[in-house]
């Protein structure tokens, strides 16, 4: 009997042990340390004099961005919901008809360039998050912070985006 109760007191023991290790293990790791979000002001602009696409960039353009992408799916969502009001109408004269039909025709050419646009922004979001935006997907040179708010989902420098409309157009008139 004396034997068993030597053998649970070594278990117990390495049990001990194993439970302290993870513990300071997991303490002394550095990559677990989180920087604080870094805020910027609403009234907040870019400047040339900052390092480009600094950490406030990029929180800036993020909100910027995000913001313009809420407006584009409220707007959408109340063009869907007032445009299927009107189906209900139905005229006896063709031509009111031809003319309601020409008007959904261009709303939802409206709104499928808004969802393009909407999937834009979304790629743009990534950008932000992978470290790449503000810079040229060609030519890997800084697009430009005038350029970027003007267009905040820039994907090129100017000469990259003239040279890509080119190639479009000779590709069209083949």
């Amino acid at each position: 009997m004396p034997k068993t109760s030597k053998v649970k007191k070594k278990t117990s023991k390495i049990k001990s042990k194993t439970k302290n290790k993870p513990k300071s293990k997991v303490i002394s790791k550095p990559k677990d340390i989180v920087k604080a979000p870094i805020k910027i002001s609403k009234n907040y602009i870019p400047k040339d004099s900052e390092k480009y696409m600094c950490e406030k960039h990029k929180v800036f353009f993020r909100m910027k961005l995000q913001e313009w992408r809420k407006e584009l799916v409220k707007a959408n969502n109340e063009a869907l919901y007032n445009g299927s009001m009107d189906d209900n109408s139905i005229s006896a004269d063709i031509v009111d008809q031809a003319s309601s039909y020409t008007d959904k025709n261009v709303e939802m050419k409206a709104i499928n360039r808004q969802i393009k646009l909407i999937s834009e922004i979304d790629k743009a979001l990534t950008r932000i998050k992978d470290d790449t935006y503000g810079y040229c997907l060609d030519t890997a040179e800084p697009i430009g912070l005038k350029r970027l708010m003007a267009r905040p989902v820039a994907k090129y420098t100017i000469a990259a985006q003239e040279k890509h409309e080119k190639d479009e157009k000779v590709h069209a008139d083949d």
